[in-house]
């Protein structure tokens, strides 16, 4: 009976597909913007769940479908950066690294541009 959720489960890919399988409304714009942090957050709940009812399949949907909408919730009233699911999100605190003034400042020094020669002005080999 397990196998049969597993199975469903395997054949969702998208954010949206989780959510629609576990009957969680929800709005597209938020789902847009934040798709791979709602699954990564629904992964990260589950990992953290005690005890889940590895033998009754009904239970299991409801406890999934609860840790869903959690993540998604969590989307809904935040935004990634805030969240930070992402390793990018936790080493960065929401600040800028690399400014504009220093990628020009190390940019190599271009030549100015050399005038084109009129071809009157050029002597044959």
């Amino acid at each position: 009976m397990m196998d049969d959720l597993t199975q469903q489960l395997k054949q969702l890919s998208s954010a949206e597909d989780f959510l629609n399988f576990f009957g969680v409304p929800h709005e597209p714009s938020v789902v847009h913007v934040s798709r791979l942090h709602i699954l990564k957050r629904f992964y990260q709940y589950i990992r953290q769940a005690p005890n889940l009812p590895g033998d009754n399949e009904q239970a299991l949907y409801s406890v999934y479908r609860d840790l869903l909408v959690r993540a998604y919730s969590d989307f809904v009233r935040s935004t990634p950066a805030q969240e930070k699911v992402f390793k990018v999100f936790q080493e960065a605190n929401g600040e800028q690294h690399v400014s504009l003034q220093s990628l020009k400042a190390s940019l190599p020094a271009r030549a100015a541009p050399q005038p084109v020669a009129d071809s009157a002005s050029i002597a044959p080999l």
